[in-house]
């Protein structure tokens, strides 16, 4: 699992924009289509190259109202999971 200090970043060439061809969100990475499901939109529109894991998750907590041990373990886990997949540095 990452680490609440570190920031997460988009690599080189992927692209997190609203595509109003599908009416969602899509994450467009190198010869890769993303098409995050709600939670994961919530997560990526805070992936900014300045925020950490921990802010994100702070936001999030706040916003939804929701426990930020809950919430934690869910951003971990999609920004983990997207790292592995290439699309994030963390």
């Amino acid at each position: 699992m990452s680490d609440e200090a570190a920031i997460p970043r988009f690599r080189r060439g992927v692209k997190f924009r609203f595509d109003e061809v599908r009416g969602q969100w899509v994450l467009l990475a190198p010869e890769k289509l993303f098409q995050p499901d709600e939670i994961m939109a919530e997560i990526l529109k805070l992936v900014d190259g300045e925020r950490s894991i921990g802010g994100i998750v702070d936001d999030l907590a706040k916003r939804f109202d929701a426990p930020r041990d809950l919430i934690g373990a869910d951003v971990r886990r999609t920004l983990d999971d997207l790292a592995t997949r290439g699309a994030l540095s963390l």
